[in-house]
């Protein structure tokens, strides 16, 4: 999982999402041109640290290692992904400060080059070469799984382009885990990374989602959560919804209920910090029908101004409060 690009300053959290990739002294971004050759046959050469024992890297297969790394707790990494970052030539990162931390934990030392939006178009050719010269390349994010609302779109496509071989390593995913947690329908589920930070934008894509038969998975920053949960109260109704957020870390939390209860208590709470990970649940299979709607409008407009009247039908049917809104208007009217 990536920080949202429209954000800036770097923390753990999502809401200070992605840093200015600074990167270690000793560790020279970008210089990927002079590094040592990896053992001829066997093994790399390369060595990893697993509950206390070191074992050694096998010589990977060429070709482009997408692989996925924890979200949170170091401990959710799979002996696969160690291996493979242990004997890989490099591995491309998004900030090598993150990763760094996590080769630590299991002794790898492997070059880090970072690639990101910044340099991700000067770095290609370059890792392309690399590949061309039949070495193992890894790429990882700074948490979760790779191309996952994450700049490393466009260097699979090019890889595969040209005709090298990628290789999958599955793994964390902070959609996922939050998807399991959420205890809403995962049978059919669509996943539109981060809305539009403009109200008008976030709003218009909101409608866009409304029809949709499915759960959403959304990411969200701190900053912007009360007033995202409370557009999507506005424009998808009062569904069943979770904010799910810090997953797999001390301080994870999952809070679930109508998503007008959720915009509420983070606008009263204030921003929280974190990844956040939103689950909303599908339109209710009962859907009040359009003539139940009008009826009940024109009751309620019969004793009631039309603010009160939208208010009042739009939390007794769940429908989106824009809908009831455009009908009352037009009821109003005579239409």
């Amino acid at each position: 999982m990536t920080r949202d690009p429209a954000a800036s300053s770097h923390d753990a959290p999502a809401d200070t999402p992605s840093p200015q990739h600074e990167d270690r002294d000793d560790l020279p971004a970008g210089d990927i041109t002079d590094l040592p050759e990896l053992a001829a046959e066997g093994e790399s050469g390369n060595t990893f640290t697993l509950l206390g024992r070191t074992a050694a890297a096998r010589r990977l297969e060429s070709g482009l290692h997408v692989v996925a790394t924890p979200i949170g707790n170091l401990g959710d990494i799979t002996v696969r992904a160690l291996e493979t970052l242990a004997g890989a030539s490099l591995i491309a990162c998004e900030d090598t400060r993150m990763t760094r931390r996590l080769l630590d934990r299991y002794g790898i030392t492997t070059h880090l080059v970072p690639y990101h939006d910044h340099n991700g178009a000067s770095m290609r050719p370059k890792l392309m070469a690399r590949l061309a010269a039949g070495e193992a390349v890894a790429l990882v994010s700074d948490a979760g799984t790779p191309l996952v609302s994450d700049p490393g779109y466009k260097l699979v496509v090019e890889a595969a382009q040209l005709g090298f071989r990628i290789h999958p390593l599955p793994g964390a995913s902070a959609l996922l885990a939050a998807l399991v947690t959420a205890g809403l329908p995962t049978d059919r589920f669509l996943f539109d990374g981060f809305l539009p930070q403009k109200g008008g934008q976030r709003r218009n894509r909101i409608a866009e989602l409304a029809p949709l038969p499915t759960t959403l998975v959304l990411y969200e920053t701190g900053p912007r959560l009360a007033e995202s949960l409370a557009d999507l109260a506005e424009g998808l109704g009062n569904r069943p919804a979770a904010v799910c957020r810090e997953l797999t870390k001390a301080f994870e939390e999952v809070r679930r209920g109508p998503l007008s209860e959720l915009a509420a208590h983070y606008e009263q709470a204030g921003a929280p910090k974190g990844e956040i990970v939103l689950v909303i649940g599908p339109p209710l299979e009962e859907a009040v029908k359009d003539d139940d709607v009008d009826a009940a409008l024109a009751r309620v407009l019969a004793d009631h101004s039309l603010k009160d009247a939208v208010a009042a039908v739009t939390a007794a049917t769940g429908r989106p409060k824009r809908e009831v809104y455009a009908r009352a208007l037009a009821l109003t009217k005579g239409e």
